[in-house]
């Protein structure tokens, strides 16, 4: 871990027994309100240029998943210029040739609005770029929790919770005549800033005008599918039943095992060992019964979407407690500080030519007491390689030619007696330009190390983070900055 910022806070809450004669209000993890519009921007055509500044040049630093040969797609998360944080999915040059048919094919998708899904926000179809733009998800994929967890397994309220959700999601598509989801796994549902899960709308799209549905390994692709090449809506029945059975086991298990297990009547050696304790075995029990009944090898004797929310829902048992507390997140709803700095401000639009342009200005006038230190000492050769160092670096970073750049400031890192705050914050910069983010964030800490309340080493960590992905400690770090320089400039006025 690179920052202490990771730090999740457990948040503890007594349920509390509903007092006789009061009415229960709505209760939104039982999608009570999901009647409430959905505060998503109406759906739009976005322009390449603006989907290349969002994700910095399609840079790798912002892939947040891509899928393999045969579905060669990659999604990258991007910031429009407005700091809203979007998922750009990228289709291969070949995926859809056609691009009023894509048109079509996104704005179809795009009217389908509800709080349990990844709603599509746009799309773009230019020469042979074929993107969508949906809503971005700061909590990770069900499959980063189920499968690679750091702190905490996913909590048995928090799966039957997953469960439920995916369940509504899938509901409100088939009454909105979209039947069809392509490839229903545990990458498709991610968990939104309060935790909640949903399911990603780019599964409601093929990965090609003609191509396959189905991108995960075989074992896990309904029977059907296998048979013809073709999906059904009782298709989507089956992958949500190998969704059952990830929520249950916490690993992947081929359906044909799981059904073996369950005829032999050892379901509960499906259950995941680290929820020992959790769960009613009742509970359990009814939960592989279902996955069992959605994983029939005919589709006509699989249940239907309205069974399954039926059968789900009484399972629910800690319905008040937030999808944050259970899943011990911390709940941060970033807002930015409303008077930035022109260097604060070009950090979080992450607008790296502005921020170079005013590093190049600023100069080296904020540790001008440790520049003069150089006039105290003996003027010796090492003295003279260490000025010449500098202009080279210096020169370097000036032209932009910033590997040589980092050459250079890493040799003057090494000879001076007294580190620079600048130099550590323009090789910070350096790096940024190569694609090396967590060397740039390590080099914007020492710089906030050699003079701590620097806004400059606060706000390139904050680009460092954001370019990491992490976006609510890159908020925290452009707060910071722009504290620090509140104070300073209310100790000037003073």
């Amino acid at each position: 871990m690179l920052m202490g910022c990771f730090q999740s806070k457990t948040a503890y809450l007594n349920s509390l027994d509903q007092p006789s004669g009061i009415p229960e209000k709505p209760d939104p993890a039982n999608g009570d309100d999901l009647d409430q519009e959905c505060q998503v921007p109406a759906f739009k055509e976005y322009g390449l240029n603006e989907l290349r500044r969002a994700t910095n040049e399609f840079s790798t630093y912002n892939i947040v998943s891509e899928s393999g040969e045969k579905a060669p797609n990659v999604v990258y998360r991007g910031k429009l210029e407005n700091n809203r944080l979007v998922a750009v999915k990228r289709f291969s040059k070949q995926s859809w040739p056609d691009a009023q048919q894509f048109m079509a094919e996104a704005a179809g998708v795009g009217k389908v609005r509800h709080k349990r899904l990844v709603n599509l926000i746009g799309c773009c179809a230019e020469g042979d770029e074929r993107l969508l733009v949906a809503e971005y998800m700061p909590n990770d994929t069900l499959s980063k929790h189920l499968f690679h967890w750091d702190k905490q397994p996913l909590p048995w309220e928090m799966r039957v919770r997953v469960a439920y959700h995916v369940a509504q999601a899938l509901d409100h598509c088939s009454m909105e005549n979209r039947k069809i989801y392509h490839d229903l796994n545990a990458y498709r549902i991610l968990f939104d800033e309060d935790g909640d899960p949903r399911l990603s709308s780019f599964g409601l799209m093929k990965n090609s005008r003609d191509g396959k549905s189905y991108s995960t390994n075989l074992a896990y692709t309904p029977p059907e599918f296998l048979r013809t090449g073709r999906v059904i809506p009782e298709s989507v029945i089956y992958s949500y039943g190998t969704i059952l059975l990830d929520l249950l086991s916490g690993k992947h298990i081929p359906p044909s095992h799981a059904l073996d297990l369950i005829k032999g009547k050892n379901a509960l050696l499906l259950m995941d060992s680290s929820l020992e304790g959790q769960y009613a075995n009742d509970d359990a029990t009814n939960l592989v019964d279902l996955a069992s009944k959605c994983l029939q090898i005919e589709a006509r004797d699989r249940p239907d979407i309205k069974f399954l929310l039926a059968a789900v829902a009484p399972l629910q048992k800690q319905k008040e407690v937030a999808s944050h507390v259970l899943m011990g997140l911390s709940k941060n709803t970033p807002v930015l500080p409303t008077m930035l700095s022109p260097l604060g401000k070009a950090c979080a639009r992450v607008d790296l030519t502005a921020v170079h342009d005013i590093l190049l200005k600023t100069g080296y006038k904020d540790e001008e007491g440790a520049e003069n230190e150089l006039s105290f000492q003996e003027w010796t050769q090492q003295v003279q390689d260490i000025l010449n160092t500098k202009k080279f670096g210096d020169i370097a970073f000036r032209d932009k030619d910033f590997k040589n750049a980092i050459e250079y400031y890493s040799k003057l890192v090494v000879m001076m007696s007294v580190p620079s705050a600048t130099v550590f914050a323009r090789r910070a910069f350096s790096y940024l330009m190569n694609d090396q983010a967590e060397l740039a964030l390590r080099d914007a800490m020492q710089a906030q190390v050699c003079i701590p309340d620097w806004p400059t080493a606060f706000y390139l960590q904050a680009l460092a983070l954001s370019k990491l992905g992490m976006e609510t400690d890159a908020q925290d770090m452009l707060h910071d900055g722009h504290a620090f320089e509140a104070k300073r400039s209310n100790s000037w006025r003073g």
